[in-house]
Order: structure tokens, then C-alpha cells, then sequence
């Protein structure tokens, strides 16, 4: 099969750090990357801003640079499409796109509220095109191995599970002012609906999804520091604004098996030697116990903060650290682009006719109205 055809769509020449040079870049780039992938084209807010990120990343002088989402749309070449826009102009960027019938991946949130996340459901569905979420936990090692410990009945049963993290940003009332839109509900993209929304996934991704209807997860959310101050990259404070998003966030509910699943999540740091995040899974015969020291991001796998996996055999009160890894291919990326390099690996097999997993269009939308649901009756003040 020739390479896939790919356009990116908000790679900054001047912004090298951003999540599409740090998390994308690096698998489409690398040798089995290219051997499916070939970047054809690019689109940023105009076709000067799209010419100078070819050059900034070295492209070949025949990709095609584009300023307008309907243009690129019409673009027959181009088989993929890569969101990397800001969460509220994923519907602007990406719709059009949809609505021409390519295949359309875009990063988590899949749209800033749930209409338009049903927008590009919708359109995904009725135009035929496959729509790909980058929700990449579930595709990751960690969760890979504990669905598997899970299966084998080693703990039995699931009785429970909790889900306990401090983190989203570094301050407790501080935001650097790149993410200051962090404060913003409106916009789509903050703690509650990315680094909380990334675990709540992966977590029902292991244990099943919450219960429906009646029996639907109940939300305790507060703002606890309605007031934020924004640091430049000197640590000095620029301003002080209003926050409207959670930064306390408690989510209680039974998982379809029966299990009952707990999240506590607070933005800031943990208290002073505890670690960031602790997850255990309670079953018959016995539990797990999953800590990340340092960072929530179990869903990126971070191997600067290596998570420890353990499982406590209750009949013979012995604990054993169980061992996960990324294949070969992804050890040789940066951390940030292993899991994503899994997902793009995985919609290269669904389009070559094997049953592969990845999030979809209809999956996110599921969360998306999950989320929205606990936020709107859960939050208190």
C-alpha cells in the first residue's frame, strides 16, 4: 500500500514546542512513519504562516500550503487530516474536511462543547469519512497490560476502583500565560476536559464505561480559586483573571460490570512527598495499585516519571511489580509521540482491513456528553 496522504493542519514554524512537533512530527518522520506517511500539505491561519512551517521543518518544496480549510478540503491528493488547532477551532479547521469525506484525526477535545463535538460526529457518519480522537491512553502499554492482568482473573472480580491525582497545571493558582485560555470554559480546552478528561477515559478504557440513565456517575466540582494569576515565562505575574472551570473535580458512579469507580482530581501539586497520582482496582482475590510520582499524564507515558505497577495477591499477602514497555519502534520517539505513533499505527491497519483500536468521532462524543453531564449537574459555585 503507498503512503497515506497526509495535511497537517496548525504546525507553527514559530511555536517548536507545540504539541504537533512534539507529539506528531517525530513518528511521522521516523523511518516506519514515512514508510505509511507523507505529509503533502500543510494549513495555518494564512498561506505565509503555512509556507514558513515548511521551511522551519525542512518539508519538501512541493508541499502544498494552504490559509483556507475549504481549500485544503478540496485538495483531491490529501487522504489525512491532522487537527492541532487550539479545541475551539477544531470545527472551523476540520469540518470542512469531514464534510468532503476524508479521514480526519483531531486532538482531544474533539470540538469545545458537545453540539459541535456532534457536528463532526454527524458529519463523519453521513459523508464516510473515518474520524480519528486523540485520546491515545487507552492504546498505551499501561492500559494494555492492566486490561490484560484484569482479564486473566488474577484479582478476581472487580469490586472497585479509585483515582486519585493532583496536577493539570503546576501551580494551584497559577497559569502560564500560553495556557491562560485554561481559564476560560467558553473555550473548551482546560484541566477538567484535558488532563482530567484524558484519565477518565483510559480508566473506563480498563474497567468499562460508566453506567447509563438513572444510574448515570454523580459530579461534585467546585472552583475553589476563582481567581488565577497569569506568569510570563520570567515567572512574573502579567495579570490576574477570573476562572470559571472546576479545579476541584469528584466523580462517583458504578462501571457497567458493577464495580463502582471513584475520581478525586485536583489541580496543583500533590502535598510534599506524595506522589501525583495513585489508581487502585480492588477485586476478590486481589488489588492494583498503579502510582505515577510525578505527573498525571499516565496517558502519555512519561518515562521521565516511570509508573509503578504492583498487584497484592490477597491469598498470599505478596506484592509483584509488574513490568510494561513500549514496543521498540516507539522507544526510539520521544515519549510524547509514542502513544499518538500507536494511534497512527492503528489507522494504518483499519485502513488495510484489520480490526485495530482507536478512538472515534462516536467514542468522543460518548465522553463529550459524560463530561458535559457531571459538569452541569455537578458543579457548585
Amino acid at each position: 500500500m503507498a503512503p497515506i496522504k497526509v495535511a497537517i493542519i496548525g504546525l507553527s514554524a514559530s511555536a517548536k514546542t507545540a504539541w504537533a512537533s512534539r507529539a506528531h512530527l517525530p513518528y511521522l518522520f521516523s523511518q516506519l512513519g514515512r514508510s505509511k506517511f507523507e505529509v503533502v500539505a500543510l494549513l495555518n491561519s494564512s498561506t505565509e504562516a503555512a509556507r514558513a512551517a515548511i521551511k522551519a521543518y525542512d518539508l519538501p518544496p512541493s508541499t502544498k500550503a494552504y490559509g483556507n480549510p475549504e481549500d485544503l478540503a478540496a485538495d483531491p491528493e490529501v487522504q489525512l487530516v491532522i487537527t492541532n488547532t487550539r479545541v475551539d477551532k477544531h470545527v472551523e479547521t476540520a469540518l470542512p474536511s469531514v464534510l468532503a469525506g476524508k479521514d480526519v484525526y483531531v486532538e482531544w477535545p474533539l470540538a469545545a462543547n458537545t453540539t459541535d463535538a456532534k457536528r463532526l460526529a454527524d458529519a463523519a457518519r453521513q459523508h464516510g469519512g473515518l474520524g480519528v480522537v486523540g485520546l491515545q491512553g487507552p492504546l498505551g502499554p499501561l492500559a494494555k497490560k492492566l486490561r490484560e492482568v484484569i482479564a486473566t482473573g488474577r484479582i478476581g472480580k472487580v469490586l472497585s476502583s479509585e483515582f486519585r491525582a493532583n496536577g493539570g497545571v503546576d501551580g494551584r493558582d497559577t497559569v502560564p500565560a500560553s495556557l491562560s485560555y485554561f481559564t476560560e470554559r467558553k473555550v473548551g480546552g482546560y484541566v477538567y476536559t484535558i488532563g482530567f478528561a484524558h484519565q477518565f477515559d483510559l480508566v473506563q478504557s480498563v474497567l468499562g464505561d460508566y453506567k447509563t440513565g438513572s444510574d448515570a456517575p454523580q459530579g461534585f466540582l467546585q472552583i475553589q480559586r476563582p481567581q488565577v494569576k497569569v506568569i510570563g515565562e520570567d515567572k512574573a505575574v502579567v495579570e490576574t483573571v477570573a476562572s470559571d472551570v472546576p479545579d476541584l473535580i469528584f466523580v462517583h458512579g458504578y462501571v457497567d460490570s458493577g464495580a463502582s469507580l471513584h475520581f478525586r482530581f485536583r489541580v496543583g501539586p500533590p502535598f510534599p512527598s506524595e506522589p501525583a497520582l495513585v489508581w487502585t482496582i480492588a477485586g476478590t482475590k486481589g488489588e492494583v495499585r498503579v502510582v505515577a510520582p510525578n505527573s498525571t499524564f499516565i496517558h502519555i507515558g512519561n518515562v521521565a516519571d516511570p509508573q509503578k505497577f504492583e498487584v497484592h495477591d490477597f491469598e498470599t499477602n505478596t506484592v509483584d511489580e509488574v513490568e510494561w514497555d513500549f514496543e521498540d519502534w516507539q522507544e526510539e520517539l520521544n515519549f510524547q509521540a509514542r502513544n499518538i505513533g500507536a494511534i497512527y499505527e492503528n489507522y494504518y491497519e483499519v485502513k488495510n482491513g484489520k480490526q485495530k483500536m482507536f478512538v472515534s468521532f462516536d467514542n468522543a462524543l460518548k465522553r463529550h456528553e459524560q463530561l458535559e453531564d457531571i459538569l452541569a449537574n455537578g458543579l457548585k459555585g
